[in-house]
């Protein structure tokens, strides 16, 4: 692969990982158009850790707002000043302790299934199909946003439930953010805390999946300059598309994208069907 199809790439994940489209299911069309009949796993996680440096720019003020709580409320375990049960007086500590139970089911299913979910980044038809799927997803958002939920404590079966959608979203063209989203307003958190919830529980996945791969792969330093620039591309395009997709999911406008996934997915079908 060479810097300007990196760039492309780039490009391409930084607006695809945060709107509801499919980030994967877009990369694997893109590498399919551009000739590279087998999966590039590898570069794909290079290109999900710049969308992950976007996240973690983003809401960085939350980030440390999770590490200050937890250390006080530690703290003040230890110095039996307080009781688990006041727990909801942090509410940025309950966040990072739900992060963590949402991050099990998702290693779970990535580390159990990982091979089955890999063998299908080379079929265009499953791409297809699940773009279709994503965009039934995000269109049920219409109807969970008329509910208007306040609720922004997350909890547990919240917390396992997205992190099981986020496990089933490795599938190519399940959108990990829509899911996931979606999930967290059907059991009836506000769009907000669904969408912080959302990004805040991907970074432990990526870095898990990151870890995974590297570890049975390696990294050369040929693919060094192509990883970098795929990288910085992501990132800063990811930065840009999570302001954008935050300031849509806040208004309820995540239903816009349905018919995008549609069309992309007919598309994509049609295509594998003929060749």
């Amino acid at each position: 692969m060479d810097i300007s199809s990196s760039v492309l790439l780039g490009i391409i994940q930084g607006l695809t990982e945060f709107l509801p489209i499919s980030s994967s299911g877009h990369l694997v069309l893109w590498q399919n158009l551009l000739g590279f009949k087998e999966p590039e796993l590898l570069f794909d996680i290079g290109l999900h850790l710049g969308t992950l440096v976007a996240v973690c720019l983003f809401f960085r003020h939350d980030l440390k707002a999770m590490i200050v709580e937890t250390t006080g409320f530690l703290v003040s375990l230890l110095r039996r000043e307080t009781g688990f049960g006041q727990s909801r007086d942090y509410p940025h500590a309950s966040m990072l302790l739900w992060v963590l139970v949402g991050t099990i089911p998702t290693g779970f299913i990535g580390l159990w299934f990982k091979s089955p979910l890999e063998a299908l980044f080379g079929s265009l038809g499953v791409v297809g199909f699940m773009l279709l799927v994503t965009g039934f997803i995000v269109l049920a958002s219409r109807k969970l946003s008329a509910n208007d939920s306040t609720r922004t404590s997350v909890g547990l079966w919240a917390a396992l439930a997205v992190g099981i959608a986020q496990g089933i979203a490795i599938i190519p063209g399940i959108s990990r953010s829509g899911s996931t989203i979606v999930c967290g307003m059907a059991f009836k958190l506000s769009r907000e805390t669904a969408a912080r919830f959302s990004f805040l529980l991907a970074i432990p996945a990526t870095l898990g999946a990151m870890a995974v791969q590297l570890r049975s792969e390696g990294l050369s330093r040929e693919a060094l300059p192509t990883l970098a620039a795929g990288f910085f591309v992501s990132a800063v395009v990811g930065l840009l598309a999570l302001k954008i997709l935050m300031g849509m999911v806040r208004k309820g406008h995540l239903h816009y994208f349905a018919p995008y996934c549609w069309a992309v997915g007919l598309l994509i079908l049609f295509f594998s069907f003929r060749t």
